[in-house]
């Protein structure tokens, strides 16, 4: 029955990434939980629709320039981890940036309750926003103006989605 389990954590997240690598923002956000937390340092905190929103903004906006390539590096009764990677133009400057993710994710009742991810922001920054991203993609401020700023558009991309609807 153990093994059972684990297959189908592999199953779902294997899923997930596979929509993902897709552009298939309908389909990852099927597996999420409706009360679906999620982490990480560009966006901070997001639950609920918010999450399925973001990735449909990101997917929309990267005009099918986003390349994803993930690995599953564990999967367990109900978590895994997943090293991912993300390749894609910023859209703000042009520039070509590449993210190596890790993604740590709970599961209950076949859906991704709890999504955190972790990724070098500086790293980001640097490849994103070129020398200001080198001086201040390291700082608390840069971090906490990136978290507003991509709150801001999210919120935009929700009310401007909810209009057109």
């Amino acid at each position: 029955m153990r093994f059972v389990t684990r297959m189908n954590t592999l199953e779902i997240i294997t899923q997930f990434y596979d929509a993902f690598e897709d552009g298939n923002a309908t389909k990852m956000g099927l597996l999420y939980d409706e009360k679906i937390e999620f982490k990480d340092p560009a966006f901070g905190k997001l639950k609920g629709e918010e999450v399925q929103k973001m990735w449909e903004m990101l997917i929309e906006r990267s005009h099918g320039n986003l390349k994803v390539s993930y690995t599953i590096y564990d999967a367990a009764v109900n978590f895994a981890i997943v090293h991912w990677t993300a390749t894609y133009p910023f859209t703000k400057t042009g520039r070509m940036v590449t993210n190596q993710i890790v993604a740590k994710l709970v599961l209950k009742n076949k859906k991704i309750i709890k999504h955190t991810e972790y990724f070098n922001l500086w790293k980001w920054s640097r490849q994103a926003l070129g020398w200001k991203g080198l001086l201040l993609g390291w700082t608390p401020f840069f971090k906490t103006k990136l978290q507003l700023q991509t709150g801001l558009l999210l919120k935009t991309y929700i009310k401007n989605k909810q209009k057109s609807a």
